[in-house]
């Protein structure tokens, strides 16, 4: 599933989303795990507040030595039951995780293809997510968050990424006139209702591979 996309700058934040982020921290384009990017949620007074947050629910540094957990996306279908998860997810800790395209892996030749994935009209989107507070040593809090996905075997893009015998998923597009619907959703079983495929003709995909570094040049005596 997508580890990997391109967030949005703070001018994005505010002409698109309407969310103001305050000057401070700032974080790169292209976004992986552990990375800080912008997410969005709902303040106490309903208002759209913008925070940073490591991209994984349980960042490395918060696991114990040994322990292997990748925490990037969750399912739907288990988001209430899992461990990591459930006590965000019963709580309704909803946020958008906004975003110009995310990328996935094409098995469709011999060897796989990084994909880029957006919108069709190259506007920038927003995904469904979860999102948790940690309490750091000094008594301030830090923030994490992931992504939630779905099943996509019968969607007409999503279908074309990973392997052939994989299950296909996909990120949830939560539709731009539904972002304070979701982000307000206080009941966990009402929020299911927003977890569904996004269109696949206002979506769009190209190959984007990564780009190989540069050569280091040889030093000169």
């Amino acid at each position: 599933m997508c580890v990997n996309y391109v967030t949005v700058s703070r001018q994005m934040a505010f002409d698109f989303f309407r969310t103001p982020l305050e000057a401070g921290e700032d974080w790169r384009e292209e976004i992986y795990r552990d990375y800080h990017a912008p997410f969005i949620i709902h303040n106490a007074d309903g208002q759209r507040q913008a925070l940073l947050g490591s991209y994984g629910f349980v960042p490395k540094r918060r696991l114990r030595p040994g322990e292997q957990l990748t925490t990037m996306n969750a399912r739907a279908e288990t988001v209430g039951q899992l461990r990591t998860y459930k006590g965000a997810w019963a709580s309704s800790r909803l946020c958008l995780v906004p975003m110009r395209h995310f990328y996935e892996p094409n098995w469709e030749q011999h060897a796989h293809v990084r994909w880029a994935i957006g919108m069709a009209d190259e506007a920038p989107f927003a995904v469904a997510g979860i999102y948790r507070a940690w309490e750091e040593e000094d008594g301030s809090l830090s923030h994490s968050f992931t992504q939630l996905t779905i099943n996509a075997d019968e969607h007409a893009l999503m279908n074309r990424f990973h392997k052939k015998d994989d299950e296909k998923r996909s990120l949830v597009i939560i539709p731009q006139a539904e972002y304070d619907n979701w982000l307000s959703c206080r009941n966990p079983e009402a929020a299911r209702a927003f977890l569904q495929p996004y269109p696949a003709e206002l979506m769009a995909a190209y190959p984007a591979p990564k780009l190989a570094p540069p050569p280091k040049q040889a030093e000169l005596f």
